[in-house]
């Protein structure tokens, strides 16, 4: 909804005649879709259009469904998608499925207005609930570049979103997607004498968090591969020419040069930050002990290094001869990953994500789901 939010509030906060809207925005695809996951249209009471979805496929379908909802205030969530008992039927001739959010805004709607400008909006799905605010945008002026939201500036803008009883829990749950500057939906269990659970659509604006591999190899290959759905940016760097080939790592930048000079001058223009992640899996002294020295001194969310519990042990004294001091050394994740009794690199990546998301998420242990106590959160 981020790309017509100003158009919306162009329209619902008119001083001399605000006008109610419907907003049609893409809240899930499959196969091949034309536009992304966030993509909006915005119909207003006039039947101007702003935006589009599909670039003209169900365009018309939409129309009609926003035109509904403006009439009855009703949001509702529709799939459009190719029908092979009808070719002539409404949907994607590019084969894939969108689901679409229709949501009606009557004027003045106040979780719209953002002065600052959005950094992300985050809009309820349908419910039996219909007492709660369609949607919140989340101010710039409240989010700050490296940490991201508070829990407490989170907690007030959706609490007209949820009920108070779950508001901390959707905070949580929101503010990670934004530090880690995902798009998606968001399930939360249902409310006291609730019985459906709530789900929320959040849109984000900022910059992917960026993860770091280093060493172009058959790990570095799968931890690329599995971290792809993650939504991050993701960098595999190598001083080798006949390894550093981009076409080798679909998905990543890759970057032919020393690791510790690159991430030396990355730094130092903003391109890492409090949720990075460097994972070192070059397995080579000379290039493991000057990249971790570069990278434990920087202010990141996760550095990770490949190798044994011997090799560990040699490349910890190694960086303190390089005067990497105790408190930085305590930083690293080495030998990298959870124990999962790993062998095959696709194995390896799933341990090292899995470390990564435990430390993203403040777990010191991990612990499965079935031990967890039953009011804890599943995700």
């Amino acid at each position: 909804m981020l790309d017509v939010l100003s158009a919306a509030a162009t329209r619902l906060f008119d001083s001399q005649e605000p006008q109610n809207v419907a907003v049609a925005t893409v809240i899930a695809t499959e196969g091949s879709v034309p536009r992304p996951v966030g993509t909006s249209m915005l119909v207003d009471a006039a039947g101007s259009i702003v935006g589009s979805l599909t670039g003209g496929c169900v365009e018309g379908a939409v129309l009609e469904a926003c035109r509904e909802a403006l009439a009855t205030g009703d949001s509702s969530v529709q799939r459009f998608g190719y029908s092979d008992d009808d070719a002539f039927a409404v949907g994607l001739m590019c084969g894939g499925r969108i689901d679409v959010l229709i949501q009606p805004f009557r004027s003045g709607c106040p979780g719209l207005r953002s002065d600052s400008g959005p950094t992300a909006v985050v809009m309820r799905l349908p419910s039996a609930d219909d007492d709660c605010a369609p949607a919140a945008a989340v101010s710039a002026s409240a989010v700050d570049e490296s940490t991201g939201p508070s829990t407490e500036s989170l907690a007030v803008r959706l609490g007209p979103l949820v009920p108070e009883d779950v508001v901390e829990t959707a905070a949580q749950r929101v503010g990670a997607f934004i530090r880690s500057g995902r798009t998606g939906s968001i399930r939360l269990a249902p409310p006291e004498g609730g019985s459906e659970p709530i789900e929320l659509f959040v849109e984000t604006r900022i910059e992917p968090a960026h993860l770091l591999v280093v060493g172009a190899n058959a790990f570095s290959l799968a931890l690329v591969e599995a971290a792809r759905p993650l939504g991050l940016r993701i960098t595999v760097c190598d001083p080798r020419p006949s390894f550093a080939d981009q076409t080798s790592f679909p998905g990543a930048e890759v970057v032919r040069a020393w690791p510790h000079r690159f991430l030396t001058e990355a730094a130092a223009t903003g391109e890492f930050d409090t949720r990075s992640m460097i994972c070192v899996l070059s397995h080579d002294p000379k290039v493991d002990i000057p990249t971790l020295a570069v990278a434990l001194d920087l202010d990141v969310a996760y550095v990770g290094a490949m190798g044994s519990r011997r090799s560990d042990r040699d490349r910890r004294a190694a960086l303190r001869e390089a005067g990497v001091a105790s408190p930085a050394l305590a930083r690293l994740h080495s030998p990298i990953g959870l124990h999962l009794e790993t062998f095959t690199p696709a194995e390896v990546a799933v341990s090292i994500l899995a470390e990564i998301l435990a430390v993203r998420g403040g777990r010191r242990q991990v612990v499965p789901l079935s031990d967890e106590r039953e009011d804890s959160p599943l995700h």
